[in-house]
């Protein structure tokens, strides 16, 4: 079996003494170490929440009640007092890990009974020999370590170390063909022997299988189920790109009619090409800033959808009454982190759409804390939906402890209808390789494991914190300069609370209210996700109007990568960084410095070369400019476009289709496509998803013509990236040829004008 290191901790503030005390402390670590366990020892608690950290390396704990602090009352006692602060700040996110007091005078009659009832044992020294002591201090720790793996992962270790050969795919056989090769030697050196040991094909029997959910992935997987509050949970391991098209492909077959979110990721658009399906969208709110607002409440009622139904040009003829959409796709969280109350819109759709799903890609912590109340797909104790089934698809590696590629699916019954596993799962095998990493699968099994209650929701705190702490660090640089000099701004309600992570009804979007600019909003619908922390450079105001100076986003992410912050997502005048549960004070604290940093070499104008000599080298046109100088020549050339309300203006506009995706599509398969150039766009019909970075969300879907906006759009990026090479606007379907006279041109694969 293989050992894993985590030691017991010994807190004495005699562990290094010459005393009876000292001796007695070392020998039990000593009779500890001899039977194969290491021993961390300490001689105080420190800063004890620091401290407490280790509950997630520990084996077990050992605390001396015999310092000398220790007075006769033990409510008024200040070791009593940091005793009881460490047990909370470790039983906070640990549950189970052993905790053990020793003394020589002092025994259980000094302790409230608070903290006797957190302890594993007390240990009277000299009573007993230490190596009876640590025996029975090892047991339990033993007993706490096996019960730590979830049912897979323990499969895929026991199995990884129990010495078989492997006669089966893949070819590196346990890693052994790397060895074999220098270059191989450096992949099996980087990556460990372990990870190549644990790759291994799905004929492995005790491991169980991914394809029909049998033996200890299906144990973990239903395991995930209760821990997400759901009735059903499926492994993926390529992704909620892939996650998405099981759930569509399972529900959604051609011509049906489905309800999207248009502001959705691009793979639900791709199921509506695969499926053969005919969209109707749900538009979302903008601001000029470029941030995605919510759909407006008003949009989920039925009678609306009718509405947009009977309007759409592919469903001419058709009655919008009798019409029952199979699908509606909700993008929860929006990127920016607006999210929905989804228990309005279940109530609001129950019985008029069959399935719903939250593409909660980006909000898999959401079950795991009281903050985010019924803004999320499944909780527990919620009535569920009478006659819908309810999905939701999660990237456990984006927020979450999953290794890339890690997601999942979950499913809600509801109280009239349970879903067919094995219907489902003809869905599931249409998109799964039949050679899944099982890396990828046990790294779902451990994220869900360390979402298990208390360690999940603390998890989930301690990032709630960390993000406010961090807005709170920035308002108070931003009053520290003053009115009259500029700061970052991070996005967010006006109000925040003093400390701590306050209430979530001071995150919820209301009205009118000018910070948000989305308009006249439904009460207690929507929620801003305080990990999600858009930051906003100088520049363009909320109405969209840009100001004499600016520095547009994509020059301070480009500082930022340069001094080894990478960020999420940039836009015009804005980027985007989350506060997952593996973000420290250190990381947002460089993240401020940096900051700052930057600021100075505006104000003085620093050449390139000197700040950002990586770019510079890749572009040498910029070596002699100034940060402020190219700032603000990227800045007017945004302002002479109008390029916010552009943008805006171009996602908020009146897009008709002239045929169904999946037709629009087959025009590439039977390869009767024209490569149209920008200027003579308008009025065609791409074949092609249209998608500009930022923000990264598609534009125009196949069977969809192009608008004048989009048109000028286009121009646009084309004039800006022949002015400022390196600061390219990307756009995904946009094809870039190369002239004989050394000019960029671009073009959009069309329908063929026959």
């Amino acid at each position: 079996m293989l050992r894993f290191n985590f030691p017991i901790v010994i807190i004495d503030e005699d562990f290094r003494s010459e005393n009876a005390s000292g001796l007695g402390i070392r020998a039990l670590a000593a009779a500890i170490e001899k039977e194969g366990f290491e021993v961390l020892g300490a001689t105080s608690y420190g800063d004890l929440s620091q401290f407490a950290q280790q509950q997630s390396r520990a084996s077990a704990f050992i605390l001396s009640i015999d310092d000398e602090e220790f007075t006769a009352g033990p409510e008024l006692d200040p070791a009593v007092l940091n005793l009881r602060k460490f047990i909370e700040e470790v039983r906070f996110k640990n549950a189970e890990v052993p905790i053990y007091l020793y003394g020589e005078t002092r025994t259980s009659q000094h302790l409230p009974n608070d903290i006797l009832r957190e302890l594993h044992g007390f240990i009277h020294m000299f009573e007993d020999t230490p190596e009876f002591v640590a025996r029975h201090i090892i047991r339990e720790a033993k007993s706490y370590m096996d019960g730590l793996a979830p049912p897979f992962f323990k499969a895929l270790v026991d199995y990884a170390q129990d010495g078989s050969y492997s006669w089966h795919c893949p070819g590196h056989s346990g890693g052994v063909a790397f060895l074999k090769s220098p270059v191989g030697r450096m992949f099996h050196q980087f990556f460990g022997e372990n990870m190549l040991r644990a790759d291994v094909c799905n004929s492995v029997d005790e491991l169980g299988q991914l394809l029909d959910h049998t033996g200890p992935i299906a144990q973990s997987e239903r395991n995930a189920a209760r821990i997400f509050n759901a009735d059903h949970c499926f492994f993926v391991t390529n992704g909620t790109s892939t996650s998405n098209k099981m759930v569509w492909h399972h529900a959604v077959a051609s011509d049906d009619v489905v309800v999207v979110d248009r502001n959705c990721h691009k793979s639900i658009l791709h199921a509506i090409i695969m499926t053969g399906a005919v969209p109707v969208f749900l538009r979302p709110t903008r601001n000029h800033y470029g941030i995605i607002g919510p759909i407006p409440q008003s949009e989920f009622a039925p009678a609306a959808i009718r509405k947009k139904i009977a309007a759409n040009p592919l469903l001419a003829g058709v009655d919008a009454k009798t019409v029952k959409p199979r699908i509606l796709t909700l993008t929860q969280s929006t990127y920016d982190g607006v999210l929905y109350n989804t228990e309005t819109i279940k109530h609001s759709l129950d019985g008029y759409i069959d399935t719903l799903h939250f593409d909660e890609a980006w909000l898999p912590h959401a079950a795991f804390h009281k903050f985010y109340g019924s803004f999320h797909a499944m909780g527990k104790n919620r009535p569920r939906p009478k006659d819908q089934l309810v999905f939701a698809t999660q990237s456990t590696h984006k927020l979450l402890a999953g290794i890339s590629q890690a997601s999942q699916v979950l499913v809600q019954d509801s109280q009239e209808r349970k879903l067919d596993r094995h219907l489902f799962n003809e869905a599931y095998l249409m998109h799964s390789s039949t050679s899944p990493q099982y890396a990828i699968i046990a790294s779902c099994d451990v994220a869900a494991a360390m979402m298990e209650a208390p360690g999940g929701p603390a998890l989930v705190e301690e990032s709630i914190a960390e993000a406010m702490d961090f807005r709170r660090a920035m308002r108070k640089v931003e009053k520290d300069y003053g009115k009259k000099d500029w700061w970052f701004k991070v996005w967010g309600p006006d109000r925040l609370a003093a400390e701590g992570i306050g209430k979530s009804a001071d995150w919820v979007l209301k009205a009118g209210e000018k910070w948000h600019g989305f308009g006249d909003l439904a009460e207690g619908f929507n929620l801003l996700d305080p990990i999600k922390s858009t930051i906003i450079t100088p520049g363009l105001d909320m109405s969209g109007k840009f100001a004499t100076t600016g520095i547009p986003a994509a020059i301070v992410t480009k500082f930022l990568a340069e001094h080894g912050v990478i960020v999420e997502k940039t836009g015009l005048y804005s980027f985007f960084i989350m506060f997952t549960i593996g973000i420290t004070k250190g990381r947002w604290n460089t993240l401020l410095t940096a900051l700052q940093q930057f600021k100075d070499d505006y104000e003085r104008n620093q050449p390139l070369w000197r700040i950002l000599p990586e770019f510079c080298a890749a572009h040498p046109r910029y070596e002699r400019m100034g940060l402020h100088d190219l700032s603000q020549s990227i800045h007017e050339m945004y302002a002479k476009g109008d390029i916010a309300r552009l943008t805006t203006e171009m996602y908020l506009s009146d897009l008709q289709p002239a045929m169904k995706p999946s037709d629009a599509y087959a025009y590439i398969a039977h390869r009767k496509t024209e490569r149209v150039e920008i200027d003579a766009l308008e009025g065609r019909i791409t074949t092609s998803l249209l998608t500009p970075y930022p923000p990264g969300i598609p534009l125009l879907i196949p069977g969809e013509r192009f608008n004048r906006k989009i048109v000028d759009y286009l121009k646009f990026t084309r004039q800006f990236n022949a002015a400022f090479p390196g600061f390219d606007t990307d756009v995904h379907g946009l094809v870039e040829i190369d002239s004989d006279d050394g000019k960029h041109r671009y073009f959009v694969d069309c329908v063929r004008a026959d």
